[in-house]
């Protein structure tokens, strides 16, 4: 076995590991509340392993914990990696967690988790999403810190990218927030907001998140072109991370139910119909259809 892929094993161990302890747990209860949550966390556990396996598999083999290295022998590329997916996993799995929280549940699953096999398949899939969406720091991190370069102005240009889309997406998921309380409250009756970052995108939030994941490849690739890496190769499957982003929010769990449902809620309503012939579906810049 190439030796990049035995030091991606336990990532992809971690990354499945999880989402299995979590399955044996809320399969047989029938609950998804806490579904998004487990994401974070399978995020979170398996970004810890690919950054400290050595430390890790030394402390199993002295059959005690070893003292973790200090912050200052990782690379700041490493750091800044780690920390972007951490403060995404932790604000998006607490932010979509207490929504369903909220609401009882995810309706997402209200079929799918009376169906024990069907239900524990959706876990192994959010393990496949673990591991391929953040593959580029998991493979930053296995790297040594001494094969990483220097950060240069492509790295700040890209963690520029994913600070923007970040930002970019808190204020979407704000406005929207904001949107259905003052609704609640009565203060108005539009049917489905249209205003803010809902009049540039119809749908801001995963526009975002799609640049959250293109800022973090691309602020990975100075590492995954190093002669520590297959030439070519490594960087190109670190993009499947924006790109396995982007083709699922677009061709499956995020637009296309979210249209079906705005079709069937409000097809008839001229202010939805101009809505979606004025606004652009993803991009601002992008078509209507």
């Amino acid at each position: 076995m190439p030796p990049i892929l035995s030091k991606l094993l336990p990532p992809l161990a971690t990354a499945f590991g999880v989402q299995t302890l979590f399955a044996i747990i809320f399969v047989p209860q029938q609950n998804e509340k806490y579904f998004d949550l487990c994401g974070a966390a399978g995020y979170l556990s398996t970004t810890i392993v690919s950054l400290y396996y050595p430390t890790l598999r030394a402390s199993f083999s002295a059959g005690k914990l070893l003292p973790l290295p200090p912050l200052s022998s990782f690379a700041p590329r490493q750091l800044l990696l780690t920390a972007a997916l951490g403060i995404w996993a932790v604000r998006l799995g607490a932010f979509l967690g207490q929504r369903a929280l909220k609401a009882g549940g995810d309706s997402r699953f209200d079929e799918f988790k009376k169906q024990p096999l069907t239900f524990t398949s959706y876990w192994m899939i959010q393990a496949t999403w673990t591991f391929l969406v953040g593959l580029p720091v998991y493979l930053s991190n296995i790297a040594p810190a001494s094969v990483h370069p220097p950060l240069g102005p492509r790295d700040y240009a890209a963690f520029g990218l994913f600070a923007a889309s970040f930002l970019f997406e808190n204020i979407a998921d704000y406005q929207k927030s904001i949107w259905r309380r003052s609704k609640e409250l009565k203060q108005h009756d539009e049917k489905f907001i249209s205003t803010g970052l809902w009049g540039v995108s119809r749908h801001p939030n995963y526009v975002g998140e799609v640049g959250i994941w293109t800022g973090i490849w691309a602020l990975s690739t100075a590492a995954l072109q190093t002669h520590h890496f297959p030439k070519g190769t490594v960087a190109l499957a670190g993009v499947a991370s924006p790109l396995f982003t982007y083709l699922l929010l677009t061709n499956v769990s995020g637009v296309p139910p979210l249209e079906k449902a705005g079709d069937k809620k409000f097809g008839t309503d001229p202010k939805w119909q101009k809505y979606k012939r004025t606004v652009p579906v993803f991009f601002p810049w992008g078509p209507k259809n």
